[in-house]
């Protein structure tokens, strides 16, 4: 199993979390990303950056992962597109997607779309926090127990 990452808008609180958890298990990670992120210094960690454009880290995602293999971003559609490949993927705030769950979460970002692009002023996500990096902490540790 690979990890990657996808860097764009990656939160800076989940940056150790993940780097301890890169090491710890010596995985073969990917940082994926159209402009420099650090996450850490590791012979485990291969940086690439993408060109500049709105999915272009994505299409990379999408083209170099395989099977069993995890994702970690807060793009819902990219989710989609690796599940379909039978990957995994994590959210910032420790969300595990699934073919379970993952058309549910896609139809609800699409609705609040076309309801933001009416006109009608929507709140956004809830501030980044401590519990939201404990959350994830706790689903990636979990899911790589498991796997």
């Amino acid at each position: 199993m690979r990890l990657f990452i996808d860097g764009d808008a990656f939160p800076n609180l989940l940056k150790p979390i993940l780097f301890r958890a890169i090491e710890r298990l010596r995985l073969e990670s990917i940082v994926v990303a159209n402009k420099k992120i650090n996450i850490g210094k590791s012979k485990n960690i291969t940086y690439k950056i993408v060109e500049l454009g709105a999915d272009e880290a994505d299409n990379h995602i999408v083209e170099t992962v395989q099977e069993n293999d995890l994702v970690i971003t807060a793009d819902i559609p990219l989710a989609d597109r690796v599940i379909d490949k039978n990957a995994h993927a994590i959210d910032h705030r420790g969300e595990l997607y699934s073919k379970d769950n993952i058309k549910q979460y896609l139809a609800m970002r699409n609705l609040m779309q076309e309801i933001r692009d009416t006109g009608e002023i929507t709140k956004g996500p809830a501030p980044f926090g401590k519990k939201d990096a404990y959350e994830f902490a706790n689903q990636l540790n979990s899911f790589l127990a498991k796997h």
